[in-house]
């Protein structure tokens, strides 16, 4: 686990205040004259990019593609069938016909599920990848291997890896922010690169629902954000000697991971004090955008909070959001609990790509749709459908990526990719190539040797490109 200072602490640090120290006014100056550049600050890509944010949309549990975005009519005529496809534990393997009927839409003619209603009025922006797979059928290690590239060791994320190769447009904002946060911090850790690239966690997560209440004002907590005992110019003065003190350290030590991350982490914690209250403040919104996003429906309120901040933190120079929907793991009472789930999200998601449009933002906004695998075209149970990690779906929209189109396909009943296969290695190549990044010289060298997202595969799905 990473054991570097979280930004909650760095908040927590300045907004508590430091004590009783004397000195402030020599600390003050011995601070501003060895300030050092901002490593955060925004940085030139390798290349013309296509996209300057990130809005990914993590699926916890993983969707059935097969029910969603990848219509396979040879499943539906052989539903019933016994199958080539065994599942886990030695349990049937009846094929199971989608229940939801398919059509196509817009002008590209996508085919997507009616549990998409909303949605699907934006087929023309979606890119569907129908040619996914991972290396691990398990949660746990699936999921790992989305965020990092690596579902054995601990790695940084694609988020951390980011916010490393791209810096951000606000430093008085974190550059990377996840909205609904698990328990899994490896998935939003910086790992061995410097701390100051993690994930920043802003709201609560109660029941895998993002915090909210009765008010549609209501805006998502962010640890001690608020200092009720100290002015700014009180805590500015302690900071200051605070600073002093860790840079004489590092002066004296030479490279200190830690200390160069709690330097960074306090000064962006004294800055979002007066930034990020505003960003997430929610009664800055009209009435009618709320109700867009589905926020006040207790259906869709959580996801729809969700989806209105990432708008509100990419509109404001935020470089990558995380936003979260969980409970996907469908074993049993598929109809029942997908439709459930589907409608949670659809309205929301189909709000932030017309609003994102409506204000130019959606051109330079990468929105990425993903779960860590997909779902047998076999029955489990007689109602639900087993994990499979050799084919699954995901989407992108916006960032540059072609609207309107299907890369790669799965065979006849949907189990196994067998065009256009793309791995989570090419998956994050082509992400980090839409950002303007070259994933093979985005490199950080630890313990003697270069590390890369895509470790030593990927490569960029060029033909997605628009």
């Amino acid at each position: 686990m990473n054991s570097f200072p979280t930004r909650r602490d760095a908040i927590r640090t300045v907004s508590t205040g430091f004590g009783g120290l004397a000195f402030a006014s020599l600390a003050a100056q011995l601070a501003r004259a060895e300030s050092a550049k901002n490593p955060l600050a925004s940085k030139s890509p390798n290349f013309e990019a296509r996209a300057k944010n990130v809005i990914f949309m993590n699926m916890g549990g993983a969707p059935s593609h097969v029910d969603t975005f990848d219509y396979k009519p040879k499943l539906q005529a052989d539903s019933g069938k016994a199958g080539k496809y065994g599942g886990k534990g030695g349990r049937g393997s009846k094929l199971l016909g989608s229940p939801w009927e398919f059509k196509q839409h817009g002008q590209s003619g996508l085919w997507i599920s009616e549990l998409f209603p909303n949605l699907a009025q934006e087929a023309d922006e979606l890119c569907l990848l129908r040619g996914m797979h991972c290396d691990a059928p398990n949660h746990n290690e699936a999921t790992t291997q989305t965020h990092t590239g690596s579902f054995q060791f601990v790695r940084p994320s694609m988020g951390a890896w980011t916010l490393y190769g791209l810096g951000t447009d606000n430093t008085d904002l974190p550059g990377f922010v996840v909205l609904n946060a698990g328990n899994a911090v490896n998935n939003y850790a910086s790992a061995f690169l410097p701390a100051y690239y993690q994930g920043t966690i802003v709201g609560r997560e109660q029941g895998g629902q993002l915090s909210g209440g009765s008010s549609m004002d209501e805006s998502p907590e962010v640890d001690n954000i608020k200092n009720a005992s100290q002015s700014p110019e009180a805590q500015r003065t302690q900071l200051d000697l605070i600073q002093a003190l860790n840079r004489n350290k590092l002066k004296r030590e030479g490279h200190q991971p830690q200390v160069e991350g709690m330097i960074q982490s306090f000064e962006l914690a004294y800055r979002m004090q007066s930034t990020m209250p505003a960003v997430v403040d929610l009664s800055r919104e009209s009435t009618a955008m709320k109700e867009a996003y589905g926020i006040g429906n207790s259906q869709t309120d959580s996801f729809g909070r969700q989806c209105l901040l990432a708008r509100r933190m990419v509109e404001n120079g935020v470089r990558y959001v995380e936003i979260s929907s969980g409970g996907w793991d469908h074993h049993n009472n598929l109809k029942a609990e997908m439709e459930d789930h589907c409608a949670q999200i659809d309205q929301p998601i189909a709000t932030l790509i017309n609003d994102l449009r409506q204000r130019d933002l959606l051109k330079d906004t990468l929105i990425i749709w993903a779960g860590e695998f997909g779902r047998t075209p076999h029955g489990e149970g007689g109602d639900g459908r087993d994990h499979n990690n050799k084919g699954y779906t995901t989407w992108m929209a916006g960032g540059g990526v072609k609207g309107g189109f299907s890369y790669g396909n799965t065979d006849e009943h949907g189990y196994e990719a067998v065009e256009g296969r793309m791995h989570i290695h090419d998956w994050h190549a082509t992400i980090l190539h839409l950002l303007g990044l070259d994933h093979e010289k985005l490199t950080y060298r630890y313990a003697g040797r270069d590390f890369r997202l895509t470790d030593v595969g990927g490569s960029v799905a060029k033909d997605i490109l628009a």
